[in-house]
């Protein structure tokens, strides 16, 4: 049971590359360098270039503290959540503190956008594993799958990614958002496979849509396609796989509130929920039920698949399906 309230550590959370990650959200919701169009938190509402210090440092830590103090056992603190979190002016201090907190190896989740800027460079030296994106091989579709700031140009993007690995000795995994009738092509997928081999990450990764995307124009590429476009990659594209964990079957205290602050951070299936809380699967459907029914959750559904949502506007939970 949760003693403390969060409002910028979340998790863990089930993560198909990074195992059980404890997520450390570092602006507010869809604050952003990008509006991609498959976004799984929907549009961005705040498209900056701005770096400031977006929630404070000392408070970030502290949570942070708080919930590793309070057991949490993930396989990775991550920087990640609602929005680009190189984006936080206070990136480097932030590390510096995380890494006095715990060894529990840290990742960054960014987009890329932003590596061409020293500063960030900087910030993220100390990071074990950084994971950034490149979802477009040319300036085109670049600007119709991201989306980005009119600030940001194709070339500085991708000068970055090069000038990051020359300054990063640690672990750098690429991720290659491909989507159906965009980039599946072989001639799109060569394109950045050329760009990314320049880039020299240690591994690269494909994906594509799996969860209910800002715009229904993006749409899924089959696994047989992905597996074949994997190998145009050097080194070869690793398919990123459903996370694929049984969840626990051990009792759980969870309380509500923590299951609707994760459906906040992103949508969740019951079994996401599970695995991610250390619940019992019917506890969590039995506790998604109640989350719908009381109208602070919605369901959504991708590729077949049931996802559940906070909804816009939702009252505090008061009250309990046991």
């Amino acid at each position: 049971m949760r003693t403390h309230e969060y409002r910028y550590v979340f998790g863990p959370v089930p993560s198909r590359r990074l195992g059980r990650s404890l997520g450390v959200d570092l602006v507010p919701l869809k604050t952003c360098t990008y509006d991609c169009v498959y976004c799984q938190l929907g549009h961005t509402t705040r498209k900056t270039l701005e770096r400031k210090e977006y929630v404070p440092v000392k408070d970030v830590l502290s949570e942070l503290h708080c919930s590793l103090s309070s057991g949490s056992s993930p396989d990775y603190v991550t920087l990640s959540g609602s929005g680009e979190p190189t984006l936080h002016s206070g990136l480097e201090e932030l590390i510096d503190g995380i890494k006095g907190l715990t060894r529990i190896p840290l990742a960054v989740l960014t987009n890329g956008s932003l590596l061409s800027d020293g500063g960030v460079r900087r910030g993220l030296e100390r990071a074990d594993v950084v994971l950034p994106s490149l979802d477009a091989g040319d300036d085109r579709l670049f600007r119709h799958v991201n989306r980005p700031h009119p600030g940001l140009s194709f070339s500085r993007v991708v000068e970055g990614l090069r000038s990051f690995r020359r300054d990063f000795s640690n672990r750098i995994w690429l991720e290659v958002f491909l989507l159906a009738g965009v980039t599946d092509t072989q001639a799109e997928a060569e394109k950045i496979a050329h760009l990314a081999l320049e880039a020299c990450p240690d591994r690269i990764q494909l994906n594509t849509v799996e969860r209910p995307p800002a715009e229904t124009i993006a749409l899924p590429v089959p696994r047989s396609t992905l597996e074949r476009l994997a190998s145009l990659f050097e080194p070869r594209a690793e398919v990123i796989a459903e996370f694929d964990a049984s969840p626990s079957t051990a009792a759980s205290e969870v309380e509500p509130g923590e299951i609707l602050e994760l459906v906040s951070r992103r949508p969740c299936t019951a079994e996401d929920v599970a695995e991610g809380l250390g619940m019992r699967l019917t506890e969590a459907v039995k506790w998604l039920a109640f989350l719908e029914a009381s109208g602070m959750a919605e369901v959504v559904y991708q590729a077949g698949r049931r996802f559940h949502r906070a909804a816009c506007h939702h009252d505090p939970v008061e009250r309990s399906p046991r």
